[in-house]
């Protein structure tokens, strides 16, 4: 135990150690995570930590693709829903089989087996690309489909995945029986996350308290992914679909209280398992090496180099017929969707990154067959699948800010912000607009006192005098604005602090002050980044 927790502090202080050095050399930390890892598995003397495969689809997977599914607007969801579904179906299947068919050809592995890699490389992973991408500026809706890709294709790749152990393990397969299983699992999956998610909601809503709130909302993901995993299903769809279902209707049902501890209890508990997941996954460098010692390091080099290649090609051979074909043989499409510049279906084609996901399903390998056999191969699958995952995270990770940068997207996102910065005030005025009339409807009505309609008149006239004009016209003097309310608010903070300190104040009066002064900050931080400040 002693030692179980020292490994565990060792893996967060590098966890924060990387975290500063990414900040400083502007880099995704999922990139130096493995990177730290690959070197810590390859130091002498330091204990093995090998990757728990249902660590990872059981415990860490859910919470992930459930906090990205609450975080994914409904909206733009289901208005890409069509590229969303020809990347996370049709591209993972067409990679699946690219990669089989290329590597039993060239590599002479068999068929079933070869099909059991192509379902482990095909779904890209989703945190790492889309952290560098949110990082890069990258166009709103690209990255809408790259992150709605990356909630769904994990659960056809797990599908096929299975599919092919099985037909490994038995020497049987029938592809409509396969076919008609994979359509009965996707739609239950979806009606039955949407149950938790209602279910979910409900029991929040009579819950009435934060913290057994954010209890329930924590325990939502698993309720929704284990029960179809063990039936024989992903999970993934069924947590995706409980994501989005409180994503839609959660605002209104949710309480601001839990709201706020929600969003930090969320933050902080996503930051620890990618954190945790890229760096064990660099960490079993050392395992991988020590079972590939039964194959010749040429052939082992060999093979990896031609399925990382088959990944990148065909994710390139399917999305530009996939962006471009539907709207030539649809006019109505074209007309409602025109067709975007290539360079966006350059860099959706890109953004292929393998993660932790494939690790898992390689490591979930069984040992042996239905027959008892070994599992053919197994060790070699394992190594290939490491060695894509290294090359597509580190390689075009790296290479992904110049492939933006060389595309011109940036003009793009400038305009994109733009255009929903504006969007934005007008929602925030014509909210105010509302407010200003419910409060004159409840003026005539001579049911409040003059002193409380004379504060909440007040009050309201602060908040539409603090809400912002067109800060393009004028961005030198709001940053000026938010630098001075920033040291007004550090100079009240310094102050209730040394009243703390005389015994003229409470604690619990400091918090309080505290809270509003915290809320106040976050407020200027938000303008500064970027947003609209909000009108607190």
């Amino acid at each position: 135990m002693t030692a179980t927790i020292q490994t565990l502090l060792l893996l967060l202080v590098v966890l924060v150690v990387v975290a500063i050095l990414a900040r400083r050399l502007n880099t995704a930390p999922s990139i130096l995570l493995v990177i730290a890892g690959i070197g810590f598995a390859l130091v002498p003397g330091l204990p093995q930590i090998e990757l728990a495969p249902e660590l990872v689809l059981l415990g860490i997977l859910p919470p992930l693709i459930y906090s990205a599914g609450v975080a994914m607007s409904w909206r733009e969801f289901r208005f890409n829903l069509r590229p969303i579904t020809l990347l996370a179906f049709g591209c993972v299947i067409f990679t699946t089989c690219a990669v089989a068919v290329t590597v039993h050809w060239l590599l002479g592995i068999p068929l079933a087996v070869a099909f059991v890699l192509g379902a482990i490389v095909a779904p890209p992973d989703v945190v790492a690309p889309l952290a560098i991408a949110k990082r890069l500026g990258l166009p709103r809706r690209l990255l809408v489909v790259l992150e709605g890709e990356g909630l769904a294709n994990d659960a056809t790749a797990l599908i096929l995945y299975r599919f092919a152990i099985a037909a490994v393990s038995t020497g049987l397969f029938s592809l409509g029986q396969a076919a008609g299983t994979f359509a009965v699992i996707v739609v239950g999956e979806i009606g039955y996350g949407i149950a938790v998610g209602w279910l979910s909601l409900r029991l929040r809503r009579w819950a009435r308290d934060a913290r057994v709130e954010i209890t329930l909302s924590l325990m939502t993901p698993y309720v929704a992914f284990w029960a179809p995993e063990h039936l024989g299903g992903s999970g993934v769809l069924a947590t995706v679909a409980a994501g989005l279902f409180v994503s839609w209707n959660g605002p209104l049902l949710i309480p601001a209280a839990t709201r706020l501890q929600g969003i930090f209890f969320w933050d902080l508990i996503v930051y620890w398992l990618e954190g945790f997941v890229f760096l064990v996954t660099g960490l079993q460098a050392r395992t991988l090496l020590e079972q590939g010692d039964t194959f010749l390091l040429r052939d082992l080099v060999l093979a990896v180099l031609i399925t990382t290649a088959v990944v990148i090609i065909a994710r390139f051979l399917w999305v530009f017929p996939a962006v471009y074909l539907p709207r030539w043989l649809s006019s109505s499409l074209a007309r409602r969707d025109p067709s975007p510049h290539w360079q966006y279906a350059f860099v959706l084609a890109f953004v292929g990154i393998r993660g932790v996901v494939s690790l898992a399903a390689a490591l979930a390998i069984p040992l042996t067959t239905a027959t008892g056999t070994p599992f053919p191969l197994r060790d070699l699958i394992l190594s290939i699948t490491f060695g894509v995952i290294i090359i597509t995270l580190v390689g075009q990770g790296l290479l992904l800010p110049s492939v933006v940068r060389w595309l011109g997207l940036s003009n793009d996102t400038i305009d994109e912000r733009q255009r929903e910065h504006e969007a934005e005030l007008a929602a925030r005025a014509e909210a105010l607009a509302l407010v200003q009339c419910r409060l004159d409807q409840r003026a005539a009505d001579g049911q409040i006192p003059p002193e409380a309609l004379a504060t909440l008149r007040a009050r309201h006239e602060y908040r539409v005098g603090r809400l912002p004009g067109n800060m393009a016209d004028r961005p030198d003097t709001d940053f000026v604005a938010a630098e001075l309310r920033m040291e007004l608010i550090t100079a009240e903070r310094e102050f209730i602090y040394r009243l703390l300190q005389e015994g003229r104040i409470t604690d619990e009066g400091r918090r309080r002050i505290e809270r509003e002064l915290d809320l106040e900050e976050a407020s200027v931080a938000c303008k500064r980044e970027g947003g609209v400040e909000l009108p607190l």
